[in-house]
């Protein structure tokens, strides 16, 4: 004969009613907890997008109210403004020369520095400091180096026979001389590239030397297929600063060494150069929103084909391939 005891103690089941209060609890306390972020996302991000959006559909001047004519300032960059192309042209040249070598420079300077010798922390230390000193100072620097008279850079070729060229006032070395620069400041990627290495496994590269694989097979079958994801992280971020790149080319090709911003004959007339242009020096506040938005779906559709291209050559570990 079964026996029931009661003890007492109820299974706890909360009505509906009584949950939906508490999850709306939980959900206010959490937007309570990240209301700074949003607040300062809506103040700071979300409304001058939308701003900058509407006002690319109009002409403004600063000076006079926005006035709304469509797609013209479109039509005007695509079909009348060929200092656009110019801009565009300048940029994209930088791109495909500018990030392969920063890549590669990366690449090989973290390879050097993944050594165990004495004193290899000060070489690491030495090769980063270019990468966080401040745009200005650097710029200024580099004004100096490449002088065409007095620079230090053309000095030195004179010493082996060379005569070295004008640099930032020769249309065709201007914008070699500034991817010269860009180079000074490979310790960045090569911090990335250093970690990423640290982070293969150690066993891989014996076991392949047990199998009498070389120093060239190793890094070829070894180092860059684990390596791939942060080669692939330093690429999209070197692709994204070279069409944002501003600073260093204002400074340059203002200090005395270039006709003016973005000369010689525009060859260094970068894309957000000539968006400064037309918006702090003209006041063309609507063109200069128009270029923005051009400027950004051309850096999205770049940064979507890498992602695209991405599966052909980045191997991450335990994924399977379909």
């Amino acid at each position: 004969m079964a026996v029931t005891v009661d003890t007492g103690i109820r299974a706890s089941n909360p009505s509906p009613r009584k949950r939906s209060r508490v999850a709306w609890r939980e959900a206010l306390e959490g937007y309570f907890c990240i209301s700074p972020w949003l607040i300062g996302f809506v103040i700071f991000t979300a409304a001058p997008l939308v701003a900058s959006l509407y006002m690319s559909f109009t002409s403004w001047t600063v000076t006079y109210a926005p006035r709304w004519i469509g797609l013209e300032n479109y039509r005007y960059m695509l079909v009348d403004d060929g200092r656009f192309w110019k801009a565009l042209y300048n940029t994209f040249y930088y791109i495909f020369l500018a990030v392969p070598l920063y890549t590669v420079g990366g690449l090989l300077t973290a390879l050097l520095m993944n050594v165990n010798l004495a004193g290899i922390r000060l070489f690491r230390t030495i090769w980063y400091l270019p990468a966080i000193l401040p745009t200005v100072g650097t710029a200024l620097l580099w004004v100096w180096l490449l002088n065409p008279e007095y620079g230090l850079i053309n000095r030195a070729l004179g010493l082996v026979g060379i005569v070295g060229p004008r640099w930032l006032s020769s249309e065709e070395w201007a914008k070699p001389g500034i991817i010269l620069m860009g180079l000074w400041g490979v310790g960045g990627a090569m911090v990335v590239y250093l970690a990423g290495l640290k982070n293969i496994p150690r066993d891989l590269y014996e076991a392949a030397e047990v199998d009498g694989a070389g120093l060239w097979t190793r890094f070829w079958a070894i180092t860059l297929p684990m390596l791939s994801p942060v080669i692939f992280f330093n690429l999209i971020m070197q692709i994204i600063g070279a069409f944002q790149v501003f600073s260093s080319v204002f400074i340059l090709t203002s200090g005395g060494v270039g006709e003016k911003p973005g000369g010689p004959a525009d060859a260094t007339l970068f894309y957000v150069l000539y968006l400064y242009q037309q918006g702090f020096q003209q006041f063309r506040m609507g063109y200069a929103s128009a270029l923005a938005w051009v400027l950004m779906l051309l850096s999205l559709l770049v940064t979507l084909v890498q992602f695209k291209l991405a599966g052909r050559w980045v191997y991450y570990e335990g994924l399977v391939r379909k």
